[in-house]
């Protein structure tokens, strides 16, 4: 597995995988901040193509990503994060609205632990998922970034705004 650090808005995120697939994005900060393993070896090039994007998807002048992904998990898992890249950018949804997108309206609170095991967060927009009220919900990289990430999107966006 190959790693490298991007430097963005909301501090360096840890990009990692192999030749030909991103694996994990990893914020710098939060719950789920991840760092390399021992064995994994420090190299850019792999990521070229997600680091271009990443920045332009900072700069606001990028609204979809075109990267191949690994994310790992369970099939219930697989099916959240491929239902999270659904998510139009600018917009939110909550995990209700999730679970009855995959079939699966009475596991709230399960969208919501696939939801926040997400390995590859910002390309796959769990970020854009809230609670039924409206208010922030837990985020793997703190809400703060959370916010600043709904944020960005909502300053960029042609869509309606972000629900508070």
């Amino acid at each position: 597995m190959y790693y490298c650090y991007l430097t963005t808005p909301i501090g360096d995120l840890l990009l990692a995988g192999d030749a030909q697939h991103l694996h994990v994005i990893s914020f710098p900060e939060g719950p789920k901040r991840r760092d390399p393993m021992p064995e994994w070896i420090y190299s850019e090039s792999p990521f070229a193509d997600a680091r271009a994007q990443l920045l332009e998807y900072f700069c606001g002048t990028r609204q979809t990503f075109d990267l191949q992904l690994a994310p790992s998990g369970t099939e219930f898992q697989l099916a959240v994060l491929a239902e999270l890249q659904a998510i139009p950018y600018g917009t939110t949804v909550s995990y209700a609205d999730i679970a009855c997108r995959i079939g699966r309206p009475t596991a709230v609170r399960a969208v919501g632990a696939a939801n926040g095991r997400n390995p590859i967060p910002i390309v796959i927009p769990c970020h854009r998922v809230i609670g039924s009220d409206g208010k922030l919900t837990g985020f793997g990289g703190g809400l703060p970034v959370k916010e600043a990430l709904l944020r960005l999107e909502l300053e960029h966006s042609q869509l309606l705004p972000v629900t508070p």
